[in-house]
């Protein structure tokens, strides 16, 4: 497996891309190619173009939760598919996977809308929808971890403004999160959008869908930001108890928290441009 960063909050010394507080990542395995998330704005478009890579030809687009810095990139993606259309050039009909409250408005304080511009309707005129609770394997080494339980109590969810659901407004506990996990011949790498969910309680789900006990590297954000110290304490005590080859922490994960984590594992820096072979 192969991953690209296409979009994070920093670009790597010397890389000339373009960085804003969001998340994308191209990932290959076997021939199989997912978009995860698709950052704040287009220039993950940008940015793949630099580095050789045509999201066009994705197979999967996957979505981590309904976050603005994780799906708003969808509206310019579509404009793209759209204008390859016109021009007759060639692309794939990607599969979108998603939880089925990715799509949900959502809003915090003043701001009305945090979360997908693009509707579930919307999202399925472009793409193949599918929405599930349950793990979905996209290869037979690369897995969708669907739901994740919430069993830490140091992760112990707080609300990030509020969803709209059939009750109306309700304090959103972004119950959408989620992650992929890939089975490599030296263990389990773990790759997150946010990691809402709890980066530890992302983890055991992925030991649990995947059958294995061993995790080489955790890639992604590690919703870190300004955490209490029993969460930042038990954090840095589950990862260090995990042996990690490697931890690239990036995204929504503070400094002071990738200080800490830096005495629990080997802390590996992270920005657009960087690609990862397992």
């Amino acid at each position: 497996m192969r991953i690209a960063v296409l979009v994070d909050n920093n670009t790597l010394i010397d890389r000339y891309f373009l960085a804003e507080p969001g998340l994308s990542l191209w990932i290959e395995d076997r021939g199989v190619r997912v978009l995860l998330d698709v950052g704040y704005s287009g220039i993950f478009l940008s940015n793949a173009a630099r580095m050789g890579i045509d999201p066009l030809a994705a197979d999967w687009v996957v979505l981590s939760h309904g976050h603005l810095d994780h799906t708003w990139g969808l509206g310019p993606l579509i404009r793209r598919r759209l204008e390859a259309a016109i021009e007759g050039r060639p692309q794939n009909r990607p599969r979108l996977l998603a939880l089925p409250e990715a799509f949900a408005a959502r809003r915090m304080g003043p701001l009305p809308e945090i979360g997908c511009l693009v509707s579930g309707q919307e999202a399925a005129r472009h793409f193949e929808l599918s929405l599930s609770t349950d793990p979905v394997w996209i290869t037979d080494r690369l897995v969708f971890l669907g739901r994740i339980p919430r069993v830490f109590d140091f992760e112990a969810p707080a609300p990030v403004g509020e969803r709209l659901t059939v009750e109306g407004f309700e304090p959103d506990l972004v119950p959408d999160d989620s992650a992929l996990a890939y089975v490599s011949d030296h263990g389990l790498v773990v790759v997150t959008g946010c990691a809402h969910a709890g980066v530890c309680n992302t983890v055991e789900q992925a030991r649990r869908v995947c059958g294995r006990d061993r995790v080489l590297d955790i890639i992604g954000g590690f919703h870190l930001l300004d955490p209490d110290q029993a969460r930042l304490a038990g954090t840095v005590d589950y990862v260090r108890g995990l042996g990690l080859g490697g931890l690239h922490a990036c995204h929504c994960t503070d400094l002071g928290s990738k200080v800490a984590l830096a005495a629990a594992a080997p802390l590996c820096e992270v920005g657009v441009g960087l690609c990862l072979d397992y």
